[in-house]
């Protein structure tokens, strides 16, 4: 009997050591967490809530939705951002997400209208060329039909709507 006790002792005293080590393993984990995730954050977000609180009239932004315009105004929770001349929108103080250069906004050239200009059709009535093919197509089923005399009339009316 006093052999098997002996064994049972040995055992504890490595299961102790085991602990400790499990134990510093993940006080370890849990500084590189807060060094590489959790410090970041906070300094991202504290440096946000400085940008935030020094908003004024006249600072270029981009919103959270990504939308470029000028401060005019600035209240407590708000502000009122010109995002066109005359046009002007209403934003909560916290979704301004960057501050941009002064300047910025001259440097960017909007598309005039946006859009393309059409090019006229050589018919001039604007079809597009899939159905400048088919009315081509059209037109020599046409010309087939009449020049084989089947001179059916009502086909004739037919093809010319189309």
């Amino acid at each position: 009997m006093l052999i098997s006790e002996a064994f049972a002792q040995t055992a504890g005293s490595g299961q102790a050591e085991a602990g400790w080590a499990n134990l510093i393993l993940l006080v370890g984990i849990f500084v590189i967490f807060w060094l590489l995730l959790i410090r970041p954050q906070a300094k991202r977000a504290k440096d946000h809530k400085k940008m935030v609180e020094n908003l004024q009239r006249g600072d270029e932004v981009i919103t959270g939705g990504g939308i470029i315009g000028l401060i005019l105004n600035v209240s407590e929770s708000y502000v009122v951002v010109e995002i066109s001349p005359g046009v002007e929108i209403l934003a909560i103080k916290s979704s301004v997400q960057t501050l941009l250069p002064k300047g910025t906004m001259k440097s960017i050239e909007p598309s005039k209208g946006g859009k393309q200009p059409r090019k006229a059709a050589a018919k001039g009535n604007g079809n597009a060329p899939a159905q400048d093919d088919k009315s081509a197509a059209d037109k020599e089923t046409v010309a087939a039909d009449e020049s084989e005399g089947s001179g059916n009339a009502e086909t004739s009316k037919a093809d010319e709507k189309n």
